[in-house]
């Protein structure tokens, strides 16, 4: 990366709307204890619960944390889906190159576990850098979820690859999945290269 190029720790900066002011975190506990007179809410709560209504949901034991990343997935149409997984050292993740075809349409797909608590305002940022130069930056809003014994996912709206000659060739993409209270749930790099063609 050139001199003025950002580094993976600076760059993300979790930037929001300055109005918006995060919920306060509540535990399963303390959901559940409130307003259970209202029926209504009782009934909502159920459904938002789900699974951790009967108890604490723990998939993964000797794992502290609420949200495990587990995979991400490149998903083409008519094309076999290809994933990293994102569950053992991560840094080895950028020496492992997709590749894409200039101007398909993609979809990224992230699979995770959430355990032990509801986690609020979840999000997928992706910046994509060409020579050390910061070409793109996605932001999605994943949205809330409610611990579960199986993988959950999020699926992105369609991207456009770029196409022309210029647009071909090797980028670096630093990816982080955070929530609401700017927790870093993972913040891995990977890196993709696009083809004129996909047996280029």
């Amino acid at each position: 990366m050139s001199g003025d190029a950002t580094t993976p720790d600076q760059e993300f900066d979790h930037e929001t709307d300055a109005n918006y002011k995060p919920p306060p975190e509540k535990t399963i506990e303390e959901i559940l204890a409130a307003d259970q007179e209202d029926e209504s809410l009782r009934k909502y709560k159920q459904a938002l619960l789900g699974q951790a209504e009967a108890g604490k949901v723990v998939v993964e034991p000797d794992d502290p944390k609420k949200v495990i990343v587990k995979k991400l997935v490149l998903v083409v149409a008519d094309r076999p889906e290809v994933s990293l997984d994102l569950t053992g050292d991560i840094s080895k993740l950028k020496k492992e190159t997709f590749s894409i075809k200039e101007g398909i349409s993609y979809r990224i797909r992230i699979e995770f576990i959430v355990q032990r608590e509801i986690v609020h305002g979840l999000k997928y940022v992706q910046k994509t850098y060409k020579m050390g130069l910061p070409v793109d930056k996605m932001t999605h809003m994943v949205g809330s979820y409610a611990p579960k014994t199986e993988i959950q996912s999020y699926t992105t709206p369609p991207e456009d690859a770029p196409s022309g000659m210029i647009a071909r060739g090797n980028y670096s993409v630093h990816s982080l999945f955070t929530d609401d209270d700017k927790h870093e749930h993972l913040k891995w790099e990977w890196s993709f290269e696009i083809k004129k063609d996909w047996n280029d």
